[in-house]
């Protein structure tokens, strides 16, 4: 019999995907370097070597690729759009090529039921703009919004859902203190600098939408619970300090008007101080929240450990995928509601869900058996099915991903698709996760507890 899983009426049910994962082509059609097009270039930093110079050639097979969308019963697509695509020198002259692209890609998912939502920054800085200094130069708050404001103007009129930046915390963490994402910083100094104007970024290309725009603005962030391993005051401290970094740094600025209280503690003399003004300008009002979640964290207390002295605790009862992320579905139910709790009532998305299990290279008789993937969906479908039931507005749900593609600088080596990619031929071939995801959609939820 059906289960009782059903979701609102005009529930988005999608999957997401970002430019320099899925496209290639980076250079086409007068398009500028991005700083992954240079990270990936620079030996030894991504695994094997790969490239996103071909990646799963979605540029050329955009068609076949919506086409496959709507296969699926998708009535969502999240994507992201390449600056360098359509600002080759990531300021002034914008490259119609590279703009058209997106024009078609939309007009394509609309004539296929297919809502766009669309990421103006999923990591690929145009390389000209990093070359004067990137996120660390306050110029690039007014470079982005210059950017936002040419596709709100091209786009507005069809794309109802704009993300402005996507998981602030990766871009500045990744790219600006460990060095394991572009552009390759390592700097505790710098990282608060990137960080913060990521935000006076995101406020500006706010503001810009209020001038030119008639829908709906957002902001996409990584959230990952952190409990405590422990009671011990030491352990709950370090919890503390591991959300304020990774969590509230860049929530509480846009809701609250200020950053967590712990930054001060966790920085040290790296941590700067910023001006009111920059505050009020992040603190635009937004019209949704997207919440990217993959794992927890459980938290214990290192002194060693530079700069939070925390550290996670690996859960010897708990199922982990080929990242090394723990599988818990009550964490989503969990950061949801307190979302909701901390921030107000704002529409929230799932923007990003998903895992990485091992799949062949090759899909066997046109078939991939993803049990272990299909195993995740269900049950974090059903943890957001919790949150709604808990009085969270969750307004939509985005599958990450797609499909199979190019895991940043772990090359091709971890898939997250729900469509198996053969890296080989290019190839794409439904996995069973996205066979399950299509009958869940079907019913919109009333199969959700039905083994595929």
């Amino acid at each position: 019999m059906p289960s009782n899983f059903r979701f609102p009426p005009r529930f988005l049910w999608g999957a997401a995907t970002s430019a320099y994962q899925i496209e290639g082509s980076p250079l086409a059609d007068g398009a500028g370097p991005s700083i992954w097009h240079r990270f990936v270039r620079t030996p030894g930093l991504v695994k094997d070597g790969d490239t996103g110079d071909v990646a799963c050639d979605h540029y050329q097979r955009m068609a076949a690729d919506v086409a496959l969308m709507k296969s699926l019963g998708l009535t969502a697509y999240r994507f992201s759009i390449a600056w360098a695509r359509v600002m080759p020198e990531g300021r002034g002259r914008v490259n119609e090529g590279g703009l058209g692209f997106y024009e078609r890609l939309v007009d394509t998912l609309l004539e296929n039921g297919i809502e766009p939502m669309a990421t103006l920054y999923h990591w690929d800085l145009p390389a000209a703009l990093d070359d004067r200094g990137g996120w660390l130069n306050p110029d690039v708050a007014d470079w982005f919004a210059d950017y936002a404001s040419v596709m709100y103007r091209r786009l507005d009129d069809r794309v109802k859902l704009w993300a402005t930046l996507n998981e602030p915390w990766v871009v500045t963490d990744g790219g600006y203190l460990h060095g394991a994402l572009a552009p390759g910083h390592r700097n505790r100094f710098e990282a608060p600098i990137a960080s913060h104007q990521l935000l006076r970024s995101h406020g500006k290309a706010v503001q810009a939408y209020r001038a030119h725009g008639k829908h709906q603005v957002g902001l996409v962030v990584n959230i990952e619970p952190k409990y405590p391993a422990t009671n011990a005051p030491e352990d709950l401290a370090a919890t503390r300090r591991a959300d304020a970094y990774m969590n509230r740094q860049y929530l509480d600025p846009v809701f609250l008007g200020h950053y967590p209280d712990e930054m001060h503690e966790i920085f040290g003399e790296a941590w700067p101080e910023w001006p009111a003004e920059d505050f009020d300008l992040i603190k635009q009002p937004i019209d949704f929240l997207g919440i990217n979640w993959y794992t927890r964290n459980v938290v214990r207390h290192d002194a060693q450990q530079w700069p939070l002295q925390a550290v996670p605790v690996r859960q010897p009862l708990s199922t982990y995928t080929e990242t090394g992320w723990e599988v818990y579905p009550q964490g989503l139910t969990d950061t949801l509601t307190w979302a909701r709790d901390r921030y107000g009532p704002i529409p929230q998305y799932v923007t990003e869900n998903g895992a990485a299990f091992f799949d062949p290279p090759v899909a066997q008789g046109g078939r991939v058996r993803d049990p272990l993937r299909v195993d995740y969906f269900q049950k974090h479908l059903k943890a957001v099915h919790a949150a709604i039931g808990q009085g969270v507005d969750v307004r939509g749900y985005f599958a990450w991903s797609l499909m199979d593609n190019l895991e940043w600088s772990l090359g091709y080596s971890k898939r997250f698709g729900i469509v198996h990619v053969n890296f080989a031929t290019l190839e794409r071939t439904p996995k069973d996760s996205a066979r399950y995801y299509a009958q869940v959609i079907a019913s919109h939820g009333g199969v959700l507890d039905e083994a595929l």
